[in-house]
């Protein structure tokens, strides 16, 4: 099939504008009932519009009945077919691309401020708000109302610092603990001038050296100049070296030392940051008065009596009422399957349905009952819904149309087959605690997990199908237990339960474990994540959970699992328990946030362990806590979808620390904003997004600028792809004109301002000025990726490159790179830097997002194909990657570029084998002249290594060829020295990472949900176990990689192979 592209009949395409059809007729209704028909252009402002719109409507009658201009905003139908209001008019007509070319004016209601602050807001997310008002749902109005007050008192908090506290709380300041720097180590700092100072000289001190070595050159006449008057910048991003602490304290000198390349910092005069202060200060003053407006929350009302859950010993039960538009074939039966969750844990036997026969509609009126009373059931119960097909024989498939159903068949001793149809779940408790009761119609999903639990989907989401025209849906009833409402009991009452317990006569004194159990529990916690724990073991854990507690306090995940959560005693014993849990650190606490563990008190207790690092440490430290926020911050918005209620701490923690740190908050919108797609996560993202943007109101401005330079650049690859497809037949003629066209698009004015002027959603602390046009261009692969070329705002000129994909998920690569990073950081913190090259990667979007561009760097393909003219001969050239470096590097400028390679090498060797990654050919292997080697396109992980014809393509392990030895022995093939070092990096690297297999596992589990290609189900991270040989002793880990090592090594001609077959079918296609 084609790739998608724009409708020819688009007004609004990048195509319609190249045509030079600079005008576009709209009709506009006036609100006196008039209707005008006029031309204006398409690059336009909406405010000039509706200034052309007020002078063509004054020769209109009852034109005074307007009254003035000021008073009036359009309205329009966007592409979303949605009603939308056009506060900001500072918007072109061509950017907010009306559904038809028509707009209607509407008197503009009071309070103008805040509806452009919610116009701006719903642009910027891609749902208006108006949408999220429209809702129904009490939870989603307290929610809202719950974050306005307090993103209001944050931006009046805000409004009361001054410049300095701003800088170093607000904006991106650049700053790390390091401890394994020697203090004889000696900086150098060249901008216009060059100073050598100590690693324990403060930014203040240095400051004063450099105006010092100012005066020597430019006279007395600039005496004036004092540090007090200056704050450090990283010469080419916005980063600032904020307080007064050592040099070798901040990151950014860190990262240059351990490169060894020279610090370049710039002098920045203070009235510069004040300006850019006062900027902001005056954004928020536009909305936000400093004294609240707002008066306090009402309170909560009184009920009348209600009751605690645990008092009700009546058996949970709901009554099955009918399904609709129910979608299987006509001869099957419907049966309906019921279960209680708690996580991934059947709280007792599910409950099954009578069969029913029908068509589409089926009626059952039936209650079904749970062996669990309503006193047992936990706060976080959830109630999983499976309908599904019943046939009395297998039928054969003639057909591929559905055969993701036969994956799921499940064959009973009747000789019956079950299919499932679709799925639902649906929370016990509300939001507020409350016992859910009363009518609800469950609108299902019908796309299924790998995995399913009894047919059941506990893990999917809490959230109904919006989508409801033509999904099955449950009508079900809650029926009362009680006259009065019921509540789960509030956390006091629990740990009064739990003291009740413990000074009953009748609960025995918990004793300590023998000398053999402790050995046995010892090896149960030491096992990784994956292992299944079987009742014995965990009863045996319950039974010594407070020898867990003293000698293995991060085994508290292996205790929540041996909970049993359907004893309301045992579960009030559990919180008590927590109470006095050592705190864990934060990569441990990670693993809390899993599916696994949805108790709310637990899920605080994990919050509360990333925060307390940050409150336990000196204050001007708190960036190293943000830094290992960001690490994980992918998967903490991933496990935002386990997250039942909006009101949740990991929410606020997350809202908390995006709003203190400018940097936290850039990644935390998009990883939300490139989701908004999704159905199930749609509202519960844009309320977090919203939420942020009310607490960060001068970041909206920057958000927005690359929301609207991303969809120019879509634009722009849509047009490359229509072009492509007229052009097809002649592959020269299709490249110039769609070049050129590229080229003509990129120079007019409304893609040149749009493009121009914005923080990079890669690293919010580039500027970027503008576009480089002819240096940019089109890739030459399926979705014409387009290769664009800006130059650095603040170090003139440096250009960067940024790759912008339209129809490639980038998910996949993002969380490759991601552990690619964190192996780095691992890697570096036990004092081994293997020099990798973790570049940029983001997703935006449904299917497209960015990729940095790494300078000085060219694929081994194309290393090799420059030293032989024949393809297939190419691979096979050992010299080509040697004498390359050569040509880039001499003298000791070599030696450093072999060692970078070597170190590299050894660094991506290890992480491509414990990642699994495939499809590894000579095109996505570069090396940088610097001689880094690393790898791009992360598009097969875990195992899954690509075939042909049923036959794996790729037979070793990792990529180690004769090439990259060659180098790595400097040409000489007798080096065992330089060999044997290599050897030795790589021995080290793994066993590194071996300590650190729990969070590798942990991070891929919290990804389980994403939706990513390759990592489905538990079964897939398997490979990271295997590869890691967790549950080996290091000796025979080692024995294990050495084999590996010497495999990839013996079988290293296969690689060769392989890649001289893709030159030959890369020349080919050229």
């Amino acid at each position: 099939m084609p790739p998608a592209m724009t409708n020819l009949m688009d007004l609004w395409a990048a195509h319609s504008q190249l045509s030079g059809e600079d005008l576009v007729t709209v009709d506009f209704l006036l609100p006196t009932g008039i209707y005008i028909q006029m031309d204006v252009p398409r690059e336009a402002t909406i405010q000039h519009i509706k200034l052309l719109l007020w002078k063509q409507a004054q020769s209109y009658p009852l034109f005074p009945s307007l009254g003035e201009m000021e008073g009036h905003m359009f309205e329009c139908v966007n592409q979303a077919a949605v009603h939308e209001e056009l506060e900001d008019e500072t918007r072109r007509l061509c950017d907010v691309r009306p559904f038809w070319p028509m707009l209607k004016l509407v008197t503009r209601n009071c309070g103008r401020a805040e509806r452009l602050l919610d116009s701006k807001i719903g642009v910027l997310i891609g749902k208006g708000l108006h949408e999220l008002d429209a809702l129904q749902d009490q939870e989603v109005k307290d929610f809202r109302s719950k974050m306005f007050r307090i993103s209001e008192e944050k931006m009046q908090r805000v409004q009361l610092m001054t410049w300095s506290e701003w800088l170093t709380f607000e904006v991106h300041h650049t700053m790390s603990l390091c401890v394994d720097v020697n203090e004889d180590n000696v900086l150098s700092l060249q901008d216009t001038a060059s100073l050598k100072v100590w690693p324990s000289t403060s930014p203040s001190e240095l400051m004063e050296q450099a105006l010092r070595k100012w005066l020597t050159t430019h006279g007395p006449e600039e005496e004036g100049r004092q540090a007090e008057q200056y704050v450090l910048r990283v010469s080419d991003k916005l980063e600032f070296l904020c307080g007064d602490h050592p040099l070798i304290q901040y990151k950014y000198i860190k990262a240059c030392l351990q490169a060894k390349e020279c610090p370049h910092l710039t002098l920045v005069q203070v009235s510069t940051v004040q300006a850019m202060f006062e900027k902001e200060i005056s954004a928020i003053g536009a909305v936000v008065n400093r004294k609240s407006s707002n008066p306090p929350l009402p309170l909560p009302p009184k009920r009348r009596g209600p009751s605690v859950s645990q008092t009700v010993s009546t058996h949970f039960k709901i009554v099955l009422i009918k399904g609709s538009k129910v979608n299987a074939e006509e001869t099957a039966k419907i049966q309906v399957r019921a279960g209680l969750f708690h996580g991934t844990e059947l709280l007792c036997k599910p409950a099954v349905s009578s069969e029913s026969s029908g068509r589409s509609e089926h009626v059952w009126n039936r209650t079904l009952e749970f062996d669990i009373t309503v006193s047992d059931l936990p706060r976080m119960a959830r109630l999983c819904f499976a309908v599904y097909a019943v046939m009395d024989k297998v039928k054969k498939q003639k057909s591929t149309k559905n055969a993701h159903i036969n994956k799921y068949q499940t064959i009973r001793k009747s000789g019956k087959v079950h299919y499932p149809v679709a799925w639902v779940n649906t929370m016990v408790f509300d939001y507020k605690g409350q016992l859910k009761t009363g009518d609800i119609i469950l609108h299902s999903w019908s796309s299924f997990p790998d995995e399913l639990e009894e047919m059941l989907n506990p893990i999917g989401t809490i959230q109904t199908n919006p989508y409801t025209e033509n999904t099955t849906a449950l009508h079900i009833h809650l029926p009362d237990y009680n006259p009065h409402t019921i509540l789960f009991p509030p956390f006091d009452k629990i740990l009064e339960k739990a003291a009740e317990i413990a000074g009953s006569s009748d609960c025995l004194p918990m004793g300590r474990g023998g000398k053999k159990f402790h050995i046995e529990l010892k090896e149960i916690m030491e096992r990784d994540p994956l292992s299944q724990l079987c009742e014995n073991e965990k009863d045996l854990i319950w039974t010594l959970r407070y020898d867990c507690m003293e000698n293995f306090p991060q085994s508290l995940p292996k205790l929540l699992l041996s909970v049993k959560w359907s004893k309301h005693e045992d579960m009030a014993q559990l919180q008590a328990l927590l109470q006095i849990w050592p705190k864990l650190s934060p990569r441990d606490a990670l693993e809390l946030l899993d599916f696994n563990y949805p108790d709310q008190y637990v899920r605080e207790y994990s919050t509360r362990s990333q925060t307390r690092s940050h409150i336990t440490i000196p204050s001007s430290l708190t960036v190293v806590i943000d830094e290992e926020l960001s690490q994980y911050l992918l998967q903490l918005v991933q496990v935002l979808r386990y997250e039942p209620y909006y009101d949740c701490a990991l929410t606020r923690f997350l809202l908390n620390r995006a709003q203190c740190n400018r940097n936290i908050g850039h990644f935390l919108f998009w990883h939300l904003r490139s989701e908004m797609h999704m159905p199930a996560v749609a509202v519960q993202f844009s309320l977090i997004l919203e939420a942020y943007c009310r607490g960060s109101i001068p970041h909206i401005e920057v958000l927005k600028k690359q929301v609207e330079a991303l969809s120019k650049l879509k634009s722009v690859n849509e047009l490359i792809k229509l072009g492509t497809i007229k052009n097809a037949r002649s592959k020269t003629k299709e490249a110039m004109l769609t070049k050129e066209a590229m080229m003509t698009c990129l120079r007019q004015s409304g893609y040149t301002e749009t493009l121009s002027d914005l923080h990079s959603p890669l690293n919010p602390s580039v500027l970027l000025s503008g576009i480089n046009v002819e240096k940019c261009r089109y890739m030459d692969s399926k979705m014409k990726p387009l290769w664009i070329v800006y130059n650095n705002k603040l170090l003139g000129g440096d250009t960067l490159g940024i790759i912008f994909k339209n129809g490639d998920d980038l998910r996949q690569d993002m969380l490759t790179l991601q552990i690619l990073r964190l192996m780095d950081l691992l890697w570096k913190e036990a004092n081994l830097d293997l020099r990798i090259v973790p570049y940029g990667c983001l997703a935006t979007g449904d299917r497209s997002g960015l990729i940095e561009v790494v300078s000085s760097a060219d694929t081994i393909a194309n290393i090799q194909l420059t030293s032989s003219n024949v393809a297939a001969a190419a691979a096979f050239n050992k010299d080509a990657l040697l004498n390359w470096l050569k040509e880039k590097n001499s003298g000791d400028a070599l030696e450093k570029a072999i060692e970078e390679f070597t170190l590299s090498c050894a660094g991506y060797c290890v992480a491509t084998y414990v990642l699994g990654i495939g499809d590894r050919h000579s095109d996505n292997i570069m090396v940088r002249s610097t001689g880094q080697l690393f790898h791009i396109d992360f598009g097969h992980i875990l195992g899954n290594f690509k075939s042909k014809f049923g036959i794996k393509r790729e037979r070793v392990p990792f990529i180690l060829t004769h090439d990259f030895i060659h180098v790595i022995q400097q040409g000489k093939t007798g080096n065992t020295e330089k060999f044997g070092s290599f050897r030795n990096y790589c021995e080290q690297a793994y066993l590194i990472l071996r300590r650190n297999g729990n969070l590798f596992i942990t991070l891929f589990a919290l990804m389980l949900t994403a939706g990513l290609p390759e990592l489905t189900s538990v079964k897939d991270i398997q490979y990271l176990k295997d590869s890691l040989a967790l549950g080996k002793t290091d000796d025979e880990a080692l024995k294990q990689f050495r084999q590996k090592f010497d495999e990839a090594l013996r079988e290293s001609w296969t690689t060769k192979v392989n890649w001289m077959a893709h030159n030959v079918v890369k020349d080919n296609r050229s």
